[in-house]
């Protein structure tokens, strides 16, 4: 478990201090996030080290009392029969309508969470990146996502820029 939060760490710490955004990216307006609280399912992702082979992958989001966002990420290691998990916590980039937070895993350092689609009616699914095309996720409220609506968000993802080729499916029945 520490090993996936200093990797989380190390990893968003230094994405969120690697520049600007990617000019592509809009993130959705009208956001509330009241909504978006609570249990995501990851759908499917780009594979990084600290993510690797994790299966039942979620991440939880809660509203903390000093108005920050208590952010809990977790997944079962079926090699080594264990969960691992890195809780963290996000602010609003700015303003509290649009989809832009900035997480944190370690202390200071913050990267940016941009959310490019979102359900609008039940926050049902959402498509998540970081500041650039090298972290992708997809995440819905159930554990399994119909294959028409991944495929949608996969080409929102394509016109932005990323290489869905690169995306791993993440079995949340394993």
């Amino acid at each position: 478990m520490k090993k996936l939060f200093v990797q989380l760490c190390m990893v968003l710490g230094l994405a969120g201090c690697s520049g600007e955004v990617d000019p592509r990216f809009v993130p959705v307006e009208g956001f509330d996030l009241e909504r978006y609280l609570g249990t995501w399912y990851e759908i499917a992702r780009f594979d990084h080290s600290f993510e690797r082979g994790l299966v039942k992958v979620t991440a939880e989001y809660y509203l903390r009392e000093d108005g920050m966002i208590r952010v809990l990420n977790r997944g079962y290691d079926p090699i080594r029969d264990k969960w691992k998990e890195a809780e963290g916590k996000a602010k609003f980039k700015g303003d509290e309508n649009t989809g832009w937070l900035q997480v944190s895993f370690f202390g200071p350092f913050y990267a940016d969470y941009i959310i490019h689609e979102l359900e609008e009616d039940d926050y049902s699914y959402a498509l998540v990146s970081g500041p650039n095309t090298s972290y992708l996720w997809i995440l819905s409220r159930t554990p399994v996502m119909d294959e028409e609506t991944v495929g949608r968000l996969k080409q929102k993802a394509e016109s932005l820029g990323f290489d869905t080729e690169k995306m791993i499916p993440v079995p949340q029945d394993s």
